[in-house]
């Protein structure tokens, strides 16, 4: 089965189960994966992809711009096309990056992840009129999560992914996670503090959300 959004036809998968909602995903691959009960007919589930267009195409829009982000070099919110040139270490030129090689970029790119969080995360916290304490840093790559903060053991873990959008998406998730000192939930004194330091966090949140 196919099922076409802005002109394109998208593969419909669809599983049979002995249960009573239908739910509907989208793949990685955009894919659109339905599962239903036993009973449900085609022109059921084709009804009910007409009723959620908007909204499929919503998330595979989502999902094209999640893999442009992960298939090309994205720093700081900049796309850079990558050039590899033996005789050079590293050096940015407007949209290029020119790299001796992709090993080289990648250690090059670790380092700047380190520098540029931590540089961040002290500027933060010196904002932070509220007595919290200094966190550890850790930063690895998280499929769900731009940030968390284990306030327990001191210590905020930041998305290595964050490194593709720009310092404004950086200071929230930072934001965020050093409020998480305060307020251990998302209840609406949680938002306030947040707001405190990043009125604007709203349109930042929906960003990252967009991917």
């Amino acid at each position: 089965m196919k099922y076409r959004i802005d002109d394109i036809d998208y593969d419909v998968i669809i599983e049979k189960k002995n249960n009573k909602n239908t739910y509907i995903r989208i793949k990685e691959d955009n894919s659109i994966y339905i599962t239903t009960n036993y009973f449900s007919s085609k022109s059921y589930l084709k009804k009910l992809l007409d009723n959620n267009y908007l909204t499929l195409k919503k998330m595979i829009d989502k999902n094209k711009l999640k893999q442009e982000k992960n298939n090309h070099f994205y720093f700081l919110g900049k796309k850079y096309d990558i050039i590899i040139v033996p005789t050079f270490d590293i050096e940015i030129c407007e949209d290029k990056i020119f790299v001796k090689s992709m090993d080289y970029l990648n250690k090059w790119l670790k380092k700047q992840i380190e520098q540029i969080y931590k540089e961040r995360l002290d500027y933060i916290y010196s904002l932070y009129n509220e007595d919290i304490p200094y966190p550890k840093l850790r930063i690895r790559k998280m499929k769900t999560r731009w940030g968390v903060c284990n306030h327990k053991d001191n210590i905020v873990t930041l998305n290595s992914e964050l490194i593709k959008y720009g310092i404004k998406q950086i200071d929230y998730v930072i934001i965020h996670e050093l409020s998480h000192f305060i307020y251990f939930d998302h209840s609406k004194n949680f938002w306030l503090q947040v707001a405190k330091y990043c009125k604007d966090y709203k349109n930042i949140r929906k960003t990252l959300k967009e991917g």
